[in-house]
Protein backbone atom coordinates (compact mmCIF):
# COMPACT_ATOMS: atom_id res chain seq x y z
CA UNK A 1 0.00 0.00 0.00
CA UNK A 2 1.18 3.48 -0.90
CA UNK A 3 2.66 5.37 2.11
CA UNK A 4 0.56 8.47 1.46
CA UNK A 5 -2.58 6.31 1.36
CA UNK A 6 -1.56 4.68 4.65
CA UNK A 7 -0.96 8.11 6.18
CA UNK A 8 -4.50 9.27 5.30
CA UNK A 9 -5.97 6.01 6.60
CA UNK A 10 -4.08 6.40 9.88
CA UNK A 11 -5.27 10.00 10.14
CA UNK A 12 -8.89 8.92 9.59
CA UNK A 13 -8.49 6.16 12.19
CA UNK A 14 -7.07 8.68 14.69
CA UNK A 15 -10.00 11.07 14.11
CA UNK A 16 -12.44 8.19 14.62
CA UNK A 17 -10.68 7.18 17.84
CA UNK A 18 -10.86 10.79 19.06
CA UNK A 19 -14.61 10.80 18.33
CA UNK A 20 -14.97 7.63 20.42
CA UNK A 21 -13.00 9.11 23.34
CA UNK A 22 -15.09 12.29 23.17
CA UNK A 23 -18.29 10.21 23.18
CA UNK A 24 -17.18 8.33 26.30
CA UNK A 25 -16.31 11.61 28.05
CA UNK A 26 -19.69 13.14 27.17
CA UNK A 27 -21.60 10.03 28.26
CA UNK A 28 -19.77 10.04 31.60
CA UNK A 29 -21.34 13.43 32.32
CA UNK A 30 -24.86 12.08 31.79
CA UNK A 31 -25.96 10.67 35.11
CA UNK A 32 -27.45 7.24 35.30
CA UNK A 33 -29.22 7.30 38.65
CA UNK A 34 -26.05 6.63 40.60
CA UNK A 35 -23.80 9.29 42.09
CA UNK A 36 -20.85 9.81 39.77
CA UNK A 37 -18.17 12.45 40.49
CA UNK A 38 -17.70 12.97 36.71
CA UNK A 39 -21.07 14.76 36.67
CA UNK A 40 -19.24 17.73 38.20
CA UNK A 41 -16.41 17.79 35.60
CA UNK A 42 -17.70 20.96 33.90
CA UNK A 43 -18.39 22.92 37.10
CA UNK A 44 -16.22 26.03 37.37
CA UNK A 45 -15.59 27.64 40.78
CA UNK A 46 -14.66 31.28 41.32
CA UNK A 47 -11.20 30.73 42.84
CA UNK A 48 -9.75 34.10 43.84
CA UNK A 49 -11.33 35.79 40.82
CA UNK A 50 -10.64 33.22 38.13
CA UNK A 51 -12.96 30.39 37.01
CA UNK A 52 -11.27 27.14 38.00
CA UNK A 53 -12.46 23.53 37.46
CA UNK A 54 -13.96 22.13 40.66
CA UNK A 55 -11.58 19.16 40.59
CA UNK A 56 -8.64 21.59 41.02
CA UNK A 57 -9.94 23.12 44.27
CA UNK A 58 -11.53 20.09 45.94
CA UNK A 59 -11.55 16.33 46.23
CA UNK A 60 -14.73 14.86 44.71
CA UNK A 61 -15.90 11.40 45.83
CA UNK A 62 -19.02 9.25 45.83
CA UNK A 63 -19.11 7.65 49.30
CA UNK A 64 -22.35 5.82 48.44
CA UNK A 65 -24.60 5.39 45.35
CA UNK A 66 -26.82 8.36 46.31
CA UNK A 67 -24.25 10.93 47.52
CA UNK A 68 -21.41 12.99 46.07
CA UNK A 69 -19.04 14.58 48.58
CA UNK A 70 -16.93 17.61 47.65
CA UNK A 71 -14.11 18.21 50.15
CA UNK A 72 -12.39 21.55 49.42
CA UNK A 73 -8.70 21.93 50.12
CA UNK A 74 -9.38 25.36 51.64
CA UNK A 75 -12.29 25.83 54.07
CA UNK A 76 -13.10 29.29 52.68
CA UNK A 77 -14.00 27.64 49.32
CA UNK A 78 -17.13 25.89 50.71
CA UNK A 79 -19.45 28.80 49.83
CA UNK A 80 -18.10 29.39 46.29
CA UNK A 81 -18.21 25.62 45.59
CA UNK A 82 -21.83 25.36 46.74
CA UNK A 83 -22.75 28.41 44.64
CA UNK A 84 -20.94 27.04 41.56
CA UNK A 85 -22.75 23.69 41.80
CA UNK A 86 -26.12 25.46 42.04
CA UNK A 87 -25.22 27.78 39.11
CA UNK A 88 -24.16 24.79 36.97
CA UNK A 89 -27.87 23.97 36.68
CA UNK A 90 -27.42 20.23 37.18
CA UNK A 91 -30.61 19.89 39.20
CA UNK A 92 -28.79 19.35 42.49
CA UNK A 93 -29.23 21.16 45.78
CA UNK A 94 -25.84 20.98 47.55
CA UNK A 95 -25.72 20.89 51.35
CA UNK A 96 -22.81 22.58 53.16
CA UNK A 97 -22.11 21.28 56.67
CA UNK A 98 -19.03 23.44 57.32
CA UNK A 99 -16.61 20.65 56.37
CA UNK A 100 -17.88 19.11 53.15
CA UNK A 101 -20.39 20.00 50.43
CA UNK A 102 -22.73 17.02 50.06
CA UNK A 103 -24.97 16.45 47.08
CA UNK A 104 -27.83 14.00 47.44
CA UNK A 105 -28.52 12.50 44.03
CA UNK A 106 -32.28 11.96 43.75
CA UNK A 107 -33.53 8.82 42.02
CA UNK A 108 -34.47 9.37 38.39
CA UNK A 109 -38.10 9.33 37.30
CA UNK A 110 -39.10 7.16 34.33
CA UNK A 111 -39.64 10.30 32.26
CA UNK A 112 -36.21 11.68 33.15
CA UNK A 113 -34.59 8.33 32.30
CA UNK A 114 -36.15 8.48 28.82
CA UNK A 115 -34.85 12.05 28.37
CA UNK A 116 -31.35 10.93 29.36
CA UNK A 117 -31.47 7.99 26.92
CA UNK A 118 -32.53 10.42 24.19
CA UNK A 119 -29.69 12.79 25.14
CA UNK A 120 -27.22 9.87 25.05
CA UNK A 121 -28.39 8.87 21.59
CA UNK A 122 -27.94 12.48 20.43
CA UNK A 123 -24.35 12.49 21.67
CA UNK A 124 -23.84 9.11 19.96
CA UNK A 125 -25.20 10.45 16.67
CA UNK A 126 -22.77 13.39 16.88
CA UNK A 127 -19.90 10.89 17.29
CA UNK A 128 -21.14 8.92 14.26
CA UNK A 129 -21.22 12.13 12.20
CA UNK A 130 -17.59 12.80 13.20
CA UNK A 131 -16.64 9.30 12.10
CA UNK A 132 -18.42 9.70 8.77
CA UNK A 133 -16.64 13.03 8.25
CA UNK A 134 -13.27 11.36 8.87
CA UNK A 135 -14.19 8.68 6.31
CA UNK A 136 -15.30 11.30 3.76
CA UNK A 137 -12.08 13.30 4.21
CA UNK A 138 -9.94 10.19 3.64
CA UNK A 139 -11.92 9.18 0.54
CA UNK A 140 -11.63 12.73 -0.86
CA UNK A 141 -7.87 12.52 -0.44
CA UNK A 142 -7.77 9.16 -2.24
CA UNK A 143 -9.72 10.67 -5.15
CA UNK A 144 -7.25 13.56 -5.34
CA UNK A 145 -4.41 11.04 -5.35
CA UNK A 146 -5.99 9.17 -8.29
CA UNK A 147 -5.86 12.43 -10.27
CA UNK A 148 -2.16 12.73 -9.41
CA UNK A 149 -1.29 9.21 -10.52
CA UNK A 150 -2.45 6.67 -7.91
CA UNK A 151 -3.89 3.56 -9.62
CA UNK A 152 -7.68 3.46 -9.34
CA UNK A 153 -7.79 -0.10 -8.00
CA UNK A 154 -5.43 0.88 -5.17
CA UNK A 155 -7.67 3.87 -4.33
CA UNK A 156 -10.73 1.60 -4.39
CA UNK A 157 -9.01 -0.87 -2.01
CA UNK A 158 -8.15 2.02 0.31
CA UNK A 159 -11.78 3.24 0.23
CA UNK A 160 -13.00 -0.26 1.09
CA UNK A 161 -10.53 -0.44 3.98
CA UNK A 162 -11.63 2.96 5.33
CA UNK A 163 -15.26 1.81 5.10
CA UNK A 164 -14.40 -1.32 7.14
CA UNK A 165 -12.73 0.86 9.79
CA UNK A 166 -15.78 3.18 9.80
CA UNK A 167 -18.13 0.23 10.26
CA UNK A 168 -16.08 -1.10 13.18
CA UNK A 169 -16.14 2.30 14.94
CA UNK A 170 -19.88 2.68 14.35
CA UNK A 171 -20.36 -0.76 15.89
CA UNK A 172 -18.30 0.31 18.94
CA UNK A 173 -20.47 3.42 19.32
CA UNK A 174 -23.64 1.30 19.18
CA UNK A 175 -22.23 -1.02 21.87
CA UNK A 176 -21.31 1.93 24.11
CA UNK A 177 -24.76 3.50 23.65
CA UNK A 178 -26.52 0.21 24.38
CA UNK A 179 -24.53 -0.17 27.61
CA UNK A 180 -25.27 3.44 28.63
CA UNK A 181 -28.99 3.01 27.88
CA UNK A 182 -29.07 -0.15 29.99
CA UNK A 183 -27.23 1.71 32.78
CA UNK A 184 -29.71 4.62 32.68
CA UNK A 185 -32.82 2.44 32.56
CA UNK A 186 -31.67 0.18 35.42
CA UNK A 187 -33.40 1.20 38.64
Amino acid sequence: MNEEVKMYMDEAKEQMQNALVHLENELAKIRAGKANPKILNDVLVDYYGSPTPLSQVANITAPDPRTIAVQPWEKNMLGPIQKAIMNANLGFNPDNNGEVVRINVPPLTAERRKELVKQSKGVGETAKVSIRNARRDAIDEFKKMVKSGLPEDEAKDAEDEVQKITDSYNKKIDEILTAKEKDIMTI
